[in-house]
């Protein structure tokens, strides 16, 4: 027994010693796996000082690379704006100076300082180096035209026609205006409407329409202008989809001027899910004011030409000096690269500010389209009073047709019954004159509802048992007292007690809350009633303002 004993303590000892070499070898492996956790992240930091340095080496790269992009733009910009302009004044120079000479004259002659003479001799000699360019004869006439040569200014004047037919209407156009020649001007601002094309105007045309509306052109009494509009609007009229078109347009100009009505009636807006459509009408009921309101303002205005005559003057001067058709695909390289060097070689942007340049002033649209505008949307082509008024006598026909469209569909959207919907209460009334029968519905549906509800306020089967059967349990219990049960009689006795105080108690709240219920229901009766008494009356005012507003469009018809 003592050897057994020795040797399993001798066996424990070895195991003991084995366990403790294990220990000590799983130390050394985690103070291993330590240090290789740390030198693992001492290479991570690395890496990501690395990475750090990699990417801020590829940004340097790129920011270099950018740079001498730029650089090499900026060098090569500047060659080419040097050969360029070399290349402008070597083919264009003359071009140059026509329109110099042409601003020179036209200010020379506001002043009246300079001969006559002097004038003609330095338009000729300009006509002879611009064979081509549709300006050099227009300065010939214009001189010939001050020194009274009529028959030099209708060769010249046949020449530049001939060279710019639309260039040379719109400047004559322009120079009649400012010599107060008002007759001949209405002639060339024919002409050069004539030139355009009706779906595609442009700014230009635009204010020369609104100068012609405003009277700075001169009173078109023999209808030279009137006529070449009027044939724009029947060759509009010939294309297909025109009527469905304009009808649209106006419609949706015209809906503009529609507002969002706020006023009342906070019953229905609450208790009628009709209110949305009843809203919707109403705005459409006094868009009739609105609309007279605004064009009675526009025909009551008196207009200031004198922003107008600037622009026109601004056009004249543009039209002098602006560069000709063939000299602009240089004129739009020297301006590129010139934007190259004010962008410091940054190409993307210079080609970006071009874009924009170009389509800065660009107004392009159709005769009806400017006219809807000016009428509706001013402020969108900068139109006078006087060119409202103008789009407005043009286009009446229209704005009648796309106003009584308004008129016909929002009428259609009148409902003929709208809806009260109060709590669970879902009716409708045509006029409002339905009370008594809505208040007998809805106290009816409170009354079945009420009594739905009291129905699940009653005692149960055992509440109503516990009366007899604890009466019953008491007297067994009272019984068994008599008969010497001392134990069994009292526990009865007050088990019968507890269930009849069990079934009065309950009796009494089921009570408690019926009469709660009932109290509810009759406040919900009385508040359901006034509600719907309310509704109902703003139902009537409501349809007698929709009436009264909407009457309104005879007015505007008429007007």
């Amino acid at each position: 027994m003592a050897d057994s004993i020795y040797g399993l303590q001798s066996a424990l000892n070895s195991v003991s010693r084995n366990l403790n070499i294990v220990n000590d070898n799983v130390r050394q492996v985690a103070a291993i796996v330590d240090q290789v956790n740390n030198r693992v992240n001492t290479v991570d930091n690395n890496v990501k000082v690395v990475y750090n340095e990699l990417d801020k080496l590829t940004r340097e790269f790129h920011e270099y690379v950018q740079k001498a992009e730029y650089q090499h733009n900026l060098s090569v910009a500047e060659t080419r704006l040097i050969k360029i302009r070399q290349e402008l004044e070597n083919k264009f120079g003359h071009y140059s100076e026509i329109r110099r000479t042409t601003v020179g004259i036209l200010q020379a002659n506001d002043l009246d300082i300079i001969r006559k003479e002097t004038i003609t001799s330095a338009t000729e000699e300009l006509m002879l180096s611009a064979p081509g360019y549709w300006l050099a004869p227009a300065l010939v006439a214009l001189a010939a035209w001050i020194n009274d040569n009529k028959e030099l200014a209708d060769k010249a004047v046949r020449e530049a026609l001939h060279r710019n037919d639309e260039k040379t209407s719109l400047l004559f156009a322009l120079i009649c205006r400012r010599a107060d020649r008002k007759s001949s001007c209405l002639k060339w601002i024919q002409r050069y409407l004539a030139n355009q094309n009706e779906e595609n105007l442009d700014r230009k045309t635009i204010i020369i329409l609104d100068a012609f509306a405003s009277g700075l052109l001169g009173v078109d009494s023999e209808g030279i202008v009137a006529k070449q509009l009027e044939e724009w609007i029947m060759r509009l009229e010939d294309k297909p989809g025109f009527v469905e078109q304009q009808m649209k347009q106006w419609s949706d100009a015209i809906n503009l001027k529609r507002s969002t009505y706020s006023g009342g009636y906070e019953y229905l807006r609450k208790y009628s899910k009709t209110w949305s459509k009843l809203q919707y009408i109403m705005e459409g009921a006094y868009l009739h004011a609105n609309l007279f309101d605004y064009f009675e303002k526009i025909f009551n205005k008196q207009s200031s030409n004198s922003a107008l005559k600037e622009q026109l003057d601004e056009i004249l001067y543009t039209l002098v000096t602006e560069f000709d058709d063939e000299e602009l695909p240089l004129r739009e390289e020297e301006r590129l690269n010139q934007l190259i060097i004010d962008n410091n070689g940054n190409l993307a942007r210079a080609r970006q500010t071009m874009q924009l340049e170009k389509t800065a002033f660009e107004t392009h649209k159709d005769f009806t389209q400017l006219l809807t505008d000016a009428a509706m949307k001013p402020e969108l082509v900068h139109a006078s009073v006087s060119t409202q008024k103008f789009a407005i006598a043009l286009s009446r026909d229209w704005i009648a047709a796309a106003y009584n469209d308004i008129i016909a569909k929002n009428r259609m959207e009148i409902p003929h019954e709208i809806e009260i919907n109060v709590d669970t209460f879902n009716d409708t009334t045509i006029d409002g004159k339905n009370e008594a029968e809505l208040l007998k519905k809805w106290e009816t549906l409170v009354n079945e509802e009420k009594e739905k509800v009291l129905s699940q306020h009653v005692l149960n089967a055992f509440q109503k048992f516990c009366l007899f059967g604890g009466a019953a349990i008491g007297i067994i219990g009272l019984i068994a007292c008599f008969t010497g049960q001392i134990f069994l009689g009292p526990i009865a006795i007050i088990a019968g007690c507890g269930m009849i105080i069990n079934h009065f108690t309950k009796k009494k709240a089921v009570k408690a809350r019926r009469k709660n219920i009932e109290t509810q229901f009759g406040e919900r009766l009385e508040k359901g009633a006034q509600i719907i008494r309310a509704t109902l009356a703003e139902v009537v005012d409501f349809r007698s303002e929709f009436a009264e507003k909407d009457s309104e469009s005879k007015k505007f018809s008429t007007f």
